[in-house]
């Protein structure tokens, strides 16, 4: 590829803390690092923060590249094949403290402001496009402001361009599933029934992608793929409709698709998304607690959430990590107690319920190194977690296991994540095809009347 058709890529600090790796994802086109992104990685490497490994694996990863370069090969930029074969561009660093007078957008020393002021210079004096990619979604709006023609999100680790086209977890035939299929194979294998039929019948489908039409009596889930057929067990919608955990019945099949993944044992990883209060976090908890009081399966309950400050800090809060996790897990005690709310003495009961299923409360920022054997662990309010930190977690989970995520795409707090870069959203379709996982999205809010018209017309 000749200079003119190469893109020079100028990489922000979020995107290096973002993916340490990320210099290798550009292929054959130009990567520059401004001398303002490595200051702010010496600033951030010395934090006591889970960020501050990542501001340390991109400085090793880049002294690794330019160890034997000399100033003016830095310069003009080294060689990334040597690295990694399937990146031949080169990576350069930019200093951009003071740059030819009359390139300066911006005349303050604050350190965005001094990316962009470098990406405007590479842009009126260097061959081919200068493209500025930052994750800081109000950088992107400054530089586009400042005449800046190419503005990007870093978006290698991103599996959907629209959130609309995130899979839902079940296929919805219209009409009569039946009445289309026509007749097909069927055994029955105990008390299930087994059917297989022909795979454009169920175009893009995928292991535990549930199965439902506008009747009321068919609902099934896709057990396995094999060359041009689909094998699926019936599940029944009213059977389905009738299962019950912890005293909770679900209230549309949404739910009933739910309760089926999180009753069963075989379901490793369970991710739930949807509206608030369409019963997400509820039907988790009933199913932890039936699964480990009154089936033996689990040995404990862990339950935890990111804390704010893109799960960083929770130190300020008195008390131990239980203590100090409280606040944040109100969502869970508040299931409890509506669980419970029957009970002659709910405070008894709820004392009871968490000695019995040894419910514990733990940060994110402390799961890294553990090993979590036979324990049913609920994951609240994903969506503000990026793919690294799901990774994370879903790693320490051990043998007999069962990992719950939960969480609202319409409802992220962080500062750098949308809803087609979520952690959340990653997963749904990275594990979208594993036999041991499934996705349902919850649709319906069943919390209340007033929830349910804000959730539609707010």
């Amino acid at each position: 590829m000749d200079d003119n058709a190469r893109k020079r890529f100028i990489l922000d600090t979020n995107v290096l803390l973002h993916e340490p790796l990320s210099i290798y994802s550009f292929n054959e086109h130009n990567v520059v690092i401004p001398m303002t992104v490595l200051e702010e990685l010496d600033r951030i490497k010395d934090r006591q923060k889970d960020v501050s490994r990542d501001a340390r694996q991109a400085i090793r990863t880049l002294e690794s590249i330019f160890h034997d370069a000399t100033p003016e090969q830095i310069v003009a930029g080294v060689p990334l094949g040597l690295q990694d074969d399937d990146a031949s561009g080169t990576i350069a660093i930019i200093t951009d403290k003071h740059l030819p007078q009359g390139y300066a957008m911006f005349t303050d020393d604050e350190a965005d402001n001094r990316i962009i002021n470098t990406a405007l210079y590479l842009q009126h004096t260097m061959t081919g496009m200068a493209v500025l990619v930052t994750k800081d979604i109000n950088m992107r709006l400054k530089a586009k402001g400042a005449g800046l023609q190419h503005v990007e999100d870093y978006r290698s680790d991103q599996l959907v361009d629209d959130i609309r086209l995130l899979s839902k977890g079940f296929y919805h035939q219209e009409n009569s599933f039946w009445d289309r299929v026509g007749e097909c194979e069927s055994e029955t294998h105990g008390r299930e029934v087994i059917h297989t039929v022909a795979d454009e019948l169920l175009p893009g489908a995928y292991i535990n992608q549930y199965l439902i039409d506008d009747t009321e009596d068919f609902a099934g889930r896709v057990l396995e793929k094999i060359p041009h057929k689909i094998r699926f067990v019936d599940l029944g919608r009213e059977r389905m409709m009738g299962r019950k955990a912890w005293g909770i019945q679900p209230k549309n099949i949404y739910q009933a698709m739910a309760l089926d993944a999180l009753l069963d044992p075989s379901i490793e990883l369970v991710i739930l998304t949807g509206p608030a209060g369409s019963g997400k976090t509820l039907l988790a908890m009933a199913s932890a607690l039936e699964m480990t009081i009154e089936k033996g399966i689990y040995d404990k309950v862990i339950v935890t959430r990111n804390t704010p400050e893109i799960a960083e800090s929770i130190g300020f809060l008195p008390g131990t990590e239980e203590e100090k996790m409280a606040p944040w897990l109100a969502a869970i005690t508040d299931t409890l107690e509506v669980l419970h709310k029957q009970d002659e003495c709910m405070d008894g009961s709820l004392s009871y319920i968490m000695s019995k299923a040894n419910i514990q409360f733990k940060s994110v920022n402390f799961m890294r190194g553990r090993s979590i054997q036979n324990t049913f662990v609920l994951l609240d309010e994903c969506q503000n977690l990026t793919a690294s930190q799901l990774k994370t977690i879903i790693t320490r989970c051990g043998e007999g296991t069962k990992l719950v995520c939960s969480g609202n795409l319409a409802q992220i707090d962080s500062n750098y994540l949308t809803p087609v870069t979520s952690g959340l959203t990653y997963i749904v379709e990275r594990f979208k095809d594993f036999e041991g996982s499934a996705n349902v999205y919850l649709n319906g809010v069943m919390r209340s009347r007033l929830a349910a018209f804000a959730e539609e017309n707010l």
